[in-house]
């Protein structure tokens, strides 16, 4: 199996020419972020890709920094933001644990990216560590249902080994959503709203604030 940085490398263009699965529900969540952050924020975004949520919200806040941890990707991003004259957003590679940045940020988000890292409870102590006081985590994440699981995704479970090995799928570790946000008011944040778009399977929007 590849790791992790030359998996997302090698699919970065085709990742870029790809579509949103879910138009309806990408777009209801982008709009439910957008409306929790001011023009003064300061935002950080792990795991970005090639930046396309980032340049739909980096011209209603102050500062965007938008981190991945593949080259590839960041090179699009930086090639897009060009394009679109989104001075205030900048890239940035490096781990979902973003190592060598400094907050504080008023934001940060971490959108489709919980379940691709080794350790989602270490990426959100980590984005708690780089907010200031009050400030949010915003994060979508695919979930095991808490009851259960639907045929169709377990038998995607089961053949990801397969695909992992081959090197057609990155690493995986889903969590149920009781376990997630279990996770989120552990590190030391409050809930204060949650959704899942799509509803199945299960992606679960949350916002939290550090307290």
């Amino acid at each position: 199996m590849k790791d992790a940085t030359q998996f997302w490398d090698g699919v970065a263009p085709g990742y870029a020419k790809s579509r949103i699965r879910d138009m309806d529900a990408y777009t209801y969540t982008l709009d439910r972020t957008r409306s929790y952050l001011r023009d003064s924020d300061r935002v950080l975004e792990l795991g970005c890709g090639t930046g396309s949520t980032a340049l739909q919200l980096a011209d209603g806040v102050g500062s965007y920094l938008a981190t991945d941890l593949s080259g590839a990707m960041i090179g699009i991003g930086r090639d897009k933001a060009t394009v679109q004259g989104a001075d205030n957003l900048a890239f940035r590679q490096c781990d979902a644990l973003a190592a060598g940045v400094e907050g504080p940020f008023d934001a940060v988000l971490g959108l489709n990216l919980l379940h691709l890292v080794p350790d989602a409870r270490a990426v959100i102590a980590r984005a708690h560590e780089l907010l200031a006081p009050g400030g949010l985590l915003i994060t979508k994440t695919p979930c095991l249902t808490d009851r259960n699981t639907p045929l169709k995704i377990r038998a995607m479970l089961l053949a990801l080994p397969i695909a992992q090995l081959l090197g057609k799928a990155p690493a995986v570790n889903f969590l149920k959503i009781a376990e997630l946000e279990e996770a989120i008011t552990a590190a030391g944040f409050d809930i204060i709203e949650t959704g899942n778009y799509p509803a199945r399977p299960p992606s679960r929007y949350i916002v939290a604030r550090k307290r």
